[in-house]
């Protein structure tokens, strides 16, 4: 019997035996649920490995509260970014001990047990790139990895930066967080031999045109195996640094 027809036979098997309503059960074949507002993806973890993730900007506290109570309830953890304390105040209404960090705009419960080997490092140019580094960081925790933080050391002051050396070399990802000119990512791009995950903020002056300057700048680095994300998207960093810790373990496994 193919793997699909086996689950319907559980899902079934449950609601006849009262475990499931029949909007749970309707949920669990469909793969989301219709809350009238949004639906939520309860599939996404078996297809990618992670819960959806919601987006909090623009939505209201009410529907981020209902969403973050349902994927809780679903997979014992879940997370908003771009979340701001109206919401967290709605959120803990319903998950009163989900966590709310104002720094990198997240709300977070369960998740953080270490899944993978090796170490992530999250690396800032200036203490004004923190906050789309501390998005990085927390999230690449929540996903399952260890994380070494790494700020201010941009290269205005490029010893800051060479005295990190040794912790850059020893990451088996680095996340490179920069605003200005973004020049950081090229340089530590040339002293490292992992993959780097290059994140321009929109820290800087006119000509850096909130952020684009230095997006651009990273595009066109000229250091072999720096990928870049969009503009102070942290988040989107630390989830792709989570898949390639996900493959070199995988990859260990396959070679053991």
């Amino acid at each position: 019997m193919r793997e699909k027809e086996r689950e319907l036979r559980v899902v079934l098997h449950r609601l006849r035996e009262g475990e499931l309503t029949v909007e749970q059960a309707e949920a669990e074949i469909c793969g989301f649920e219709d809350l009238g507002f949004g639906k939520v993806d309860y599939a996404r973890e078996k297809r990618t490995g992670y819960p959806e993730v919601i987006f909090g900007q623009g939505k209201a506290p009410e529907h981020v509260r209902a969403i973050f109570s349902k994927l809780v309830e679903r997979h014992g953890r879940a997370m908003v970014t771009r979340a701001d304390q109206a919401m967290a105040a709605e959120v803990w209404e319903s998950v009163p001990y989900a966590e709310f960090d104002p720094m990198a705009r997240l709300i977070t419960f369960g998740g953080g047990e270490r899944r993978f080997g090796g170490v992530v490092a999250v690396v800032s140019a200036g203490t004004a790139d923190v906050p789309v580094a501390e998005e990085a960081a927390r999230t690449a925790e929540w996903m399952g990895s260890e994380v070494d933080r790494i700020y201010d050391v941009g290269v205005a002051g490029i010893d800051r930066l060479l005295a990190q050396r040794n912790r850059l070399q020893r990451a088996s990802v680095v996340i490179v967080v920069a605003g200005m000119e973004g020049a950081l990512s090229s340089v530590i791009g040339g002293l490292v031999r992992r993959p780097v995950i290059a994140v321009p903020t929109s820290v800087g002056y006119g000509a850096h045109f909130a952020g684009l300057t230095p997006l651009l700048s990273m595009l066109t680095s000229c250091a072999a195996g720096v990928t870049v994300v969009n503009i102070d998207n942290g988040f989107g960093a630390a989830y792709a640094a989570s898949i390639l810790q996900q493959a070199i373990l995988e990859g260990a496994s396959l070679e053991g």
